[in-house]
């Protein structure tokens, strides 16, 4: 069998486009099966960066800024600038959209394909697409995932929106002014927050105790109470069992609650879209929500290979491209690598931003034992550039064993995306707590958090043995009474 190229990429995401220039950089042969690829992400950060500023608008006073008065009403001011919202959006990913076209992949030597294709097995295994037969010695599903709507009694009779669709359909005059959004996954608590910022009556529906039932439990508490001091209402362990659309007006019944809105979006999870790709003819297993993949990110199928959305979690970019990097190194070389998820951040774009890796308190006192772990925590407010931009909201919690090794931390608090950067690294490189305490951030900036929380290992250290501090009360008992 003639072998075209040494991997065919199925997917346009960005793990797909990463995982393709990677291949070509390698001297590797790739072709790229690119459907269409959905930008809404971007919408949704750059809304995000809209929704800080109109708060710091709001918070301008505070800063002995006062804006000036117009005739204008409040209702067109509104109208106005979520025109203006919307358009500067589009603009960024119309760019970003340009940076991984076609064209410029072809011109990194990818082979970049548009259409829908699937997977035959005979006579041997191929991609056929677009009349094609695209033979490789391995593949790499990086298809992407799309909405999972549950069933939910008169939801798709009402009408509502996802993840997938909301900033498409938002190009609108006006912006809708109750929501209503089902579902507890790190996108919905941004959306919600970022509605209500710009001037929208949010209810967020969870059905978990708590928001995000994997996150630090102190943290999440946080979380919400910012949420709520917004303007979120945050109905926690409620499940939607009924939508009605009652005289042109949505109702949804959350619990015991009946909610009037004007407009309902539903994240409740994603799911793969692999439904065409005739997997099960070449020997390829699924879940509903994930494909079957080993450490090695093989799928049932040796020769086909899986990342990002496709296998299941959250949908975060920097982990799908973590796992489009072992897959493709996997598939073009030979799986050797596996993937290692213990010093692999994450984060989620609320306001204070919330940052994550490796074990929260509750997972290690479960893996270790209560009396191995210490937790360490400090808050932004003792923190120089925290009070010089009025953003002393936040906490910083690093977990660690008693020899000082890092198992994991959570950071709510502004610029917790860079900080838990470093706390990755030292995790990945096995550096322990006591050469952060080392660390001499540059004075004012946040990275003060980090030395003044792994501070707090020694002082917990010395509290707990009696005998070291007897011994240094002498020792300087003994120099103080030296004569010299």
């Amino acid at each position: 069998m003639t072998i075209d190229y040494d991997v065919v990429i199925i997917g346009g995401s960005l793990a797909g486009y990463h995982a393709a220039l990677a291949a070509t950089q390698l001297n590797a042969t790739v072709a790229l099966v690119e459907p269409k690829v959905d930008y809404g992400f971007t919408h949704h950060h750059a809304l995000a960066e809209i929704g800080k500023l109109a708060q710091k608008l709001n918070d301008a006073s505070g800063f002995g800024i006062h804006a000036r008065h117009t005739d204008t009403s409040e209702e067109c001011h509104i109208s106005m600038a979520w025109q203006e919202a919307m358009l500067y959006a589009q603009c960024v990913a119309s760019n970003l959209k340009e940076q991984h076209s076609p064209a410029i992949l072809a011109a990194q030597g990818v082979d970049v394909i548009v259409g829908s294709g699937q997977f035959q097995s005979s006579p041997q295994l191929a991609f056929a697409i677009n009349n094609r037969l695209l033979r490789a010695r391995t593949y790499l599903l990086a298809s992407g995932s799309r909405p999972e709507i549950p069933e939910i009694e008169g939801l798709q009779a009402t009408g509502y929106l996802t993840l997938s669709n909301i900033w498409q359909s938002l190009k609108r005059e006006i912006l809708p002014k109750n929501w209503v959004i089902i579902g507890g996954i790190p996108q919905s608590i941004e959306i919600a927050q970022i509605l209500a910022r710009l001037g929208c009556s949010v209810t967020l529906v969870v059905k978990h105790p708590y928001l995000l039932p994997h996150l630090d439990f102190e943290i999440a508490i946080l979380l919400q109470a910012q949420l709520e001091v917004e303007g979120v209402r945050v109905l926690t362990e409620k499940s939607v069992t009924q939508v009605r659309l009652i005289e042109d007006k949505k109702w949804i019944q959350a619990g015991d609650k009946a909610i009037e809105t004007d407009e309902i979006l539903v994240a409740t999870g994603q799911q793969p879209s692999i439904e065409s790709l005739n997997l099960a003819t070449v020997g390829v297993k699924w879940h509903r929500r994930s494909l079957v993949v080993n450490d090695k990110l093989q799928t049932t199928n040796h020769r086909i290979y899986a990342c990002g959305d496709v296998i299941g979690g959250y949908d975060f970019a920097n982990i799908a491209n973590y796992e489009a990097k072992i897959a493709l190194n996997n598939a073009i070389f030979f799986p050797r690598l596996k993937v290692d998820y213990r010093s692999i951040p994450w984060a989620m774009f609320s306001v204070p931003m919330l940052a994550q890796v490796g074990l929260t308190e509750a997972q290690a006192k479960r893996q270790f034992g209560r009396k191995e772990v210490l937790v360490l925590r400090q808050y932004f407010k003792t923190v120089a550039a925290a009070q010089l931009r009025d953003e002393t909201t936040g906490i910083c919690k690093i977990i660690v064993l008693g020899n000082g090794e890092i198992l994991g931390a959570s950071i709510l608090g502004a610029e917790a995306g860079e900080l838990i950067n470093l706390i990755a690294l030292a995790m990945s490189q096995k550096i322990k707590i006591k050469d952060l305490a080392n660390l001499s951030p540059v004075y004012p900036s946040f990275s003060e958090i980090l030395e003044q929380t792994a501070t707090e290992w020694s002082k917990q250290k010395l509290n707990s043995n009696i005998a070291l501090q007897e011994f240094l009360e002498g020792f300087f008992h003994f120099r103080r009474n030296w004569n010299l």
